[in-house]
């Protein structure tokens, strides 16, 4: 069993685990029992009432986080020649690729995020294996896959982040960082919220919503109202 360091004692004995927190109360609180030298990131747990492994009960989206994730991105774009300047100007990290095909084949993964176009998708099948996992393979629905290579970049750079639930039920996202004000972290917060309840199956019965944590990379969790069905 890990042992509990002293801050991480002091942080969970500032949190009153018989009540839950209003988002905005979280969202103070949240920075309280922060206690790393380092800025921590935010991240929140929505404990949905699905089933992931029916088709019908999948939820995956993205959104747009208001004031952005705090987080540099590395972004690749998969690029033909003719789009590089493109990618350039929108702020990509890397562009280019057939040199970046082989990259990744090689095991190069050293990147958060891929865009690409629809022409260059038959080229990523091979790289199933390496891509899926670590949650690279880009994707028209989640706005990684366009024509529109510049807006795909930019979305990205400004906070756009997509997610879905896991086998367990749960969404994990991260939505900002301890240096943010309660303010900025609430309007995140509230914003991803709003997305995964609009996501909402049709096929869903009962409580949609049974759970949400907000917790810092090193802290406890703060339980937050779930008051949605």
């Amino acid at each position: 069993m890990r042992k509990i360091t002293k801050n991480q004692k002091n942080a969970r004995a500032k949190i009153d685990t018989s009540i839950f927190y209003s988002l905005k109360d979280a969202s103070k609180l949240i920075k309280d029992i922060a206690t790393s030298k380092f800025d921590e990131s935010i991240d929140i747990a929505i404990r949905l009432g699905v089933d992931p492994k029916k088709a019908n009960q999948m939820v995956r989206g993205v959104v747009t986080l208001p004031n952005g994730t705090g987080k540099n991105l590395r972004v690749l774009a998969l690029v033909p020649p003719d789009k590089e300047n493109e990618a350039k100007e929108a702020g990509a990290d890397h562009f280019g690729l057939d040199e970046y095909l082989q990259k990744i084949k090689d095991g190069w993964t050293d990147i958060d995020v891929i865009v690409t176009m629809p022409s260059v998708m038959g080229k990523l099948g091979p790289l199933g294996r390496v891509l899926g996992p670590r949650g690279l393979m880009p994707n028209p629905k989640t706005g990684t896959v366009t024509m529109d290579i510049k807006k795909a970049i930019s979305d990205v750079k400004g906070g756009k982040i997509d997610f879905k639930v896991e086998k367990n039920g749960i969404i994990h996202a991260a939505i900002g960082k301890v240096s943010f004000s309660s303010n900025k972290i609430f309007e995140n917060a509230d914003e991803f919220i709003k997305t995964v309840i609009k996501l909402r199956p049709s096929t869903t019965k009962g409580a949609y919503v049974k759970s949400i944590f907000m917790s810092t990379t090193m802290g406890p969790g703060v339980p937050i109202e779930a008051k949605f069905s």
